[in-house]
């Protein structure tokens, strides 16, 4: 079985996470995949970022959903992580892209990349993101049936237990991957800064979701399976489960070598990583 390794958000330990460098380095690096994020903007566009807001990642402050396309590629989401950008990557205020801008930049660099597409919830806009989303897909080509668009093989994911029902009634459940996690501080933190008010209860709700979350995948449903690195060694009967009834594994976030070892001799098929070319070298994958 070969392993397949996705670029987390792009190659994002070299450059700044789900832009037009990070995806290129990505690409440059031999990813087998790219994994990005989704938001709507507030004028409908299916845009790649993903923390609800943009403080942590620009220039600015305030919500995605609450800022128009131009507003977004306004901003210099970069010279937080590496201003040195190449110009074959493009300039500064080139690096925010829509989905679609992503998948061009995809069918540039040849045949055989994936696509993962994580579907950020709680969303202002609801199910209109993953409308919006599908959409903006079906205008470029991809094909619900087999979930190609074009020589790109796209998969979707979600934390959250409903979008991943939602999208199930549209694509084959082989290309559908639900994420589960640890309810931690720093998540729970990220919806509060983003506007909710009750600690208490985003807590509550993020531990439900994960609760259903993988009651979906022991039942057999979604056929992928995207547990975080701390969940698979803190979890390793219920997710011996799993690949047992054979779920296929994308795991995140595997940035440690000795993290890729572990998966692999677990039966994981697929990694998730911010340095994609340094743990293909590891495993030895070309």
């Amino acid at each position: 079985m070969r392993t397949l390794v996705f670029a987390h958000r792009g190659s994002s330990k070299a450059y700044a996470e789900n832009t037009r460098a990070a995806y290129m380095q990505a690409l440059a690096d031999g990813a087998d995949g790219i994994e990005c994020d989704i938001h709507l903007s507030a004028d409908g566009f299916v845009v790649c970022h993903h923390d609800p807001t943009v403080d942590r990642t620009s220039n600015s402050s305030g919500r995605i959903g609450e800022k128009t396309l131009e507003e977004l590629k306004s901003l210099d989401f970069s010279s937080w992580r590496n201003p040195e950008i190449p110009a074959a990557y493009g300039q500064l205020h080139d690096q925010f892209l829509t989905l679609g801008e992503l998948i061009e930049l995809m069918k540039d660099a040849g045949p055989g990349v994936g696509l993962a597409v994580e579907i950020k919830h709680p969303s202002p806009f609801g199910r209109q993101l993953e409308e919006a989303m599908f959409t903006e897909l079906e205008s470029l080509g991809w094909n619900s049936g087999t979930s190609m668009l074009g020589d790109i093989q796209v998969s979707f994911m979600s934390f959250d237990p409903g979008s991943v029902r939602f999208m199930m009634d549209r694509v084959s459940a082989e290309h559908i991957c639900q994420l589960v996690t640890e309810v931690d501080e720093q998540w729970i933190e990220e919806l509060c800064e983003a506007g909710e008010t009750d600690k208490a209860g985003v807590a509550a709700v993020l531990a439900q979701a994960m609760t259903e979350g993988a009651e979906l995948l022991s039942s057999g449903e979604p056929q992928l399976a995207g547990p975080g690195v701390a969940y698979m060694r803190k979890h390793p009967r219920l997710t011996d489960q799993w690949l047992a009834r054979g779920a296929t594994f994308r795991v995140w976030t595997v940035d440690d070598p000795r993290d890729a070892t572990y998966l692999v001799e677990r039966g994981v098929a697929q990694l998730t990583s911010n340095v994609p070319a340094l743990i293909k070298e590891h495993l030895g994958i070309a």
